[in-house]
């Protein structure tokens, strides 16, 4: 079991399943939401422990489409924990035990601020990657 917490433990959650993908967005939206690093799971695999009533949900103002969500009392970054869809992207910052994925993409690179060096060999996107 992959266990996740926020920073304040209000919300507690399990994966019983490691993610499938890590990546890391440099766009303003992610950069600001303070989750720029996030790992793709599977919605079967994510289990509430306790504090699910705790998460708040962002929702962006038109033309973007994501929510992004984080936890009511500390304010931790969750991604996008309350989605519906088959797979979705959580804040790798949440995830309390230690998981062997490595980043293996940069996305949105053409937004990424001048203080900040990319400093693995993981491919680079102007945009969102192109799918393979």
């Amino acid at each position: 079991m992959i266990e996740g917490s926020c920073c304040c433990k209000a919300v507690k959650f399990q994966l019983s399943c490691e993610p499938s993908v890590m990546g890391t967005c440099h766009c303003s939206r992610c950069r600001k939401a303070g989750a720029s690093t996030i790992v793709f799971v599977k919605k079967e695999s994510l289990t509430w422990i306790e504090g699910k009533e705790n998460v708040v949900l962002y929702k962006p103002e038109t033309p973007y489409k994501y929510g992004r969500c984080f936890c009511g009392i500390c304010g931790t970054s969750l991604g996008e924990i309350l989605s519906e869809d088959e797979s979705f992207p959580v804040a790798a910052n949440a995830l309390d035990t230690q998981i062997s994925l490595k980043n293996q993409f940069h996305e949105f690179v053409s937004e990424k601020p001048a203080w900040y060096e990319i400093c693995d060999n993981a491919p680079q996107s102007e945009g969102h990657p192109e799918p393979t």
